[in-house]
């Protein structure tokens, strides 16, 4: 019998599907806190299911014996898998891009409303007993409607992003991606910009969608941060050593731009500690794909990505090929 190892406790009905098929699959209830934790594990299973939080590195995957096949994450990213050390021993690694785009899009419209719109912080203010009746002048915040939004990375988060933002709220949206999209700009009325450094220039919100990898490390830093506008919003939902966490900061003390909204953080689930003092920000806790139709579209996928390789066929979205 073929054994597949799941790294932590996801949504338990949809491993049926593979248990009916006569796998055994065991899902481990408590966070693996460590490689030394898994290593052990990895020895006996023909396929792995994970997903972000848990790293699979190099002496993970020295201990993976023959049999292990494929790991699949339940993710988009898979920075937190040793890609090179998994292609050397011939083991897939897979992963689901598009199954959480439109959650993580519509959390993106979130953190944007609620920064330009100071909704965490006048939800603080009357939680503390501090609202004695309307003031004119009482948190005001800044309409997005004509706004030019800047994407960086026009993948599926950014196209869906970019059709919200564009039909819902009449925003211009310029991008930037080292892959133009004409199709995608003629179809949906969007602006192509060559360079990053422009991008950040023109736009009134910078929204992050690009996976981290060795050319995406830091991407934004006080460089172009610098560039930004002074009453411009910067929003990351991708990955946090996207962003230099200590340039952001020192741009947010300078008031060189005017906030910001993280998901992802540079040393998570570590926090650079001035950012909990500042009311121009708002932190939410890598939860930007986190709906229950997103979960099971995620899950799925990474399930009939075993199933294909365990039954000697291929997969899709085969990261290490």
């Amino acid at each position: 019998m073929k054994k597949i190892f799941v790294t932590r406790k996801m949504n338990g009905e949809a491993f049926k599907k593979l248990t009916d098929l006569g796998y055994q699959v065991d899902i481990n209830d408590e966070h693996l806190s460590n490689s030394q934790e898994l290593k052990q594990i990895v020895k006996d299973y023909d396929a792995i299911i994970t997903t972000v939080g848990c790293k699979i590195d190099k002496e993970v995957i020295n201990e993976a014996t023959p049999q292990l096949k494929i790991i699949a994450t339940a993710s988009v990213g898979y920075d937190h898998i040793d890609i090179e050390s998994c292609k050397d021993k011939n083991i897939l690694v897979t992963n689901t891009p598009g199954a959480n785009a439109w959650c993580v899009a519509e959390h993106t419209v979130g953190l944007i409303l609620n920064l330009t719109h100071r909704i965490n912080e006048s939800d603080r203010f009357v939680r503390k007993g501090e609202f004695h009746g309307f003031q004119f002048d009482l948190f005001v915040g800044d309409e997005i409607k004509n706004n030019t939004i800047g994407i960086v990375g026009l993948g599926n988060i950014g196209k869906d992003l970019a059709k919200i933002l564009k039909n819902g709220f009449g925003c211009k949206i310029c991008y930037y991606d080292c892959n133009r999209n004409e199709q995608f700009e003629k179809e949906i009325g969007v602006e192509f910009i060559s360079t990053l450094e422009e991008l950040m220039s023109k736009a009134d919100i910078v929204s992050i969608h690009v996976p981290l990898c060795e050319q995406t490390k830091y991407l934004i830093n006080e460089s172009n941060l610098k560039l930004m506008k002074k009453t411009a919003y910067l929003i990351n939902t991708s990955r946090g050593l996207v962003v230099n966490e200590k340039d952001l900061v020192l741009a947010l003390q300078n008031k060189t731009i005017k906030g910001a909204a993280l998901d992802v953080f540079e040393n998570e689930p570590i926090i650079s500690e001035e950012l909990f003092d500042m009311e121009n920000v708002i932190l939410t806790p890598h939860i930007a794909a986190s709906s229950d139709e997103s979960h099971v579209n995620m899950i799925n996928m990474a399930i009939d990505n075993v199933i294909n390789v365990l039954d000697g066929g291929k997969p899709e979205n085969i990261c290490n090929s």
